[in-house]
């Protein structure tokens, strides 16, 4: 059940990191939202952005798990407290890998320790497409894909 997406990005590994990490990146890549954490090994975070609850909805929170930026970021994964009421017991592991591959950035995104009858599957799956894609094409071109929202 793990989620598992390579993508090769015609850019610096650290013009991929800020398309999803930096505040500007994640409004353009991440629905609007943006990050809140520390960083640090341990410390919580946060996706804020418009959503169920108005402009400041948690879409999804946890522990940052791994931090050494334009290589890692790695963190569990809830679903916000609007989405399932036993959000909290609803865990997955996000990692996202970056490598130079010649003149281009390899990005790897797994999405696991999913539990069989996790709500949120589905949606993870073909929305981590829509992301990954916005992200590569953010770092490639400064513009994002319009999908009609």
């Amino acid at each position: 059940m793990d989620l598992k997406y390579e993508f090769y990005i015609g850019a610096a590994p650290e013009q991929v990191w800020d398309a999803f990490v930096s505040p500007e990146g994640t409004r353009q890549t991440f629905f609007g939202c943006v990050i809140r954490s520390t960083f640090r090994p341990g410390d919580p975070y946060e996706y804020v952005g418009p959503g169920n609850d108005g402009e400041e909805t948690v879409h999804v929170y946890g522990s940052i798990l791994a931090y050494e930026p334009y290589k890692v970021l790695s963190y569990t994964e809830h679903p916000g407290p609007s989405y399932h009421s036993n959000h909290a017991e609803l865990e997955t592991r996000v990692t996202f890998t970056l490598e130079p591959v010649g003149g281009c950035t390899k990005l790897t995104l797994v999405n696991d320790q999913w539990k069989a009858d996790h709500p949120s599957y589905e949606n993870a799956k073909g929305h981590w497409w829509m992301i990954l894609s916005n992200i590569k094409t953010l770092a490639e071109t400064g513009k994002t894909l319009d999908f009609g929202w």
